[in-house]
């Protein structure tokens, strides 16, 4: 997951320097900088884009603004809304900037550290457009998409077009492995999960593919449970990313064998610490010793997460 953040107190004085969250993802200079400074701290073995999954929102010229302890908020589409109006103010140029800050990490990373691009899935991009932030029961979105079928897949295809521009510049610019990021994937029934997340990722990847890119790309369906199995098959994708709630048994009861997997340490332990914390890094990596793995979190960083914890974290893995 991303490793900059408010935990680093080199990240907090560069957020300083800037007018607002929207405008900092926007600056190359201080998007490459926020990138590259975990990899001056920790030695790891990959970086990833500093950015943020709602930038397409914000360029189909959607009111994209974060509220201090509230997080992200957007004025919501409703069912019966123009989608025509999100489709013509669409512009890649409104975040091409994203595109040079790939380009300055890229020429910054020693070459044998790899560069992760990344973007929201369709499903959870039009969760936060509908519901207006986040959501957990993600409620105004299901039933938009049980109510009105063809209105709402009309908003996930338009998602999903903006989605294959934008990652096709990073890999353009220098992006090496590409995530596709579902945050709400979780608590959908199968029909729903078929539709909402298998169909449109399965037409990203195959968009890109069209037009070239080889590149490994990685999904994160977060919280779908047993459901990685349908995902890895119809997707297309060439990872899978775990939660901290999918176990070694359930990875190798539903994906192939050698299927690669990303994961999957609970980020609470992680703030946590302690002994507990080794005994889970030795327990995760055992438990994927039989397939390629990238040993990683189950979601996020945490702000208040001690540094001297990731330390533990990075030398415990080398170590392995």
């Amino acid at each position: 997951m991303r490793h900059a953040g408010r935990y680093l107190p080199e990240y907090r004085a560069l957020r300083k320097d800037a007018k607002d969250f929207v405008a900092f993802c926007l600056n190359p200079e201080m998007a490459a900088e926020a990138t590259l400074q975990p990899l001056r701290r920790f030695d790891l073995d990959a970086a990833i884009l500093f950015a943020d999954i709602l930038l397409i929102p914000m360029a189909f010229g959607m009111n994209l603004r974060f509220v201090v302890n509230e997080g992200p908020q957007l004025d919501p589409v409703s069912r019966g809304d123009d989608l025509d109006k999100y489709r013509e103010a669409w512009s890649l140029d409104k975040i091409s900037n994203v595109g040079e800050t790939v380009s300055r990490v890229r020429a910054n990373l020693p070459e044998e550290k790899t560069l992760i691009g990344f973007a929201g899935s369709p499903w959870t991009v039009a969760t936060y457009m509908v519901e207006g932030k986040g959501s957990r029961d993600k409620w105004k979105t299901r039933l938009w998409a049980w109510q009105d079928p063809e209105g709402f897949d009309a908003l996930l295809q338009l998602i999903e077009q903006a989605s294959i521009e934008y990652l096709y510049m990073q890999v353009q610019a220098g992006a090496q492995v590409l995530k596709l990021f579902d945050s709400w994937a979780d608590n959908l029934p199968i029909s729903l999960f078929e539709r909402v997340i298998i169909t449109p990722t399965a037409r990203i990847i195959a968009g890109l593919r069209a037009k070239g890119v080889t590149c490994p790309i990685i999904g994160f369906p977060r919280g779908c449970g047993g459901l990685i199995g349908e995902y890895a098959k119809h997707t297309g994708c060439t990872a899978i990313g775990l939660d901290q709630s999918q176990t070694p048994q359930m990875v190798e009861q539903l994906l192939p064998k050698n299927f690669p997997v990303q994961g999957n340490l609970d980020n609470a332990l992680l703030c946590a610490g302690g002994p507990q914390l080794e005994v889970e890094i030795e327990r995760i990596i055992e438990g994927f010793s039989g397939r390629p793995h990238i040993f990683n979190l189950g979601h996020g960083i945490t702000p208040e997460t001690p540094i001297e914890n990731m330390q533990t974290l990075v030398r415990a893995i080398k170590n392995a």
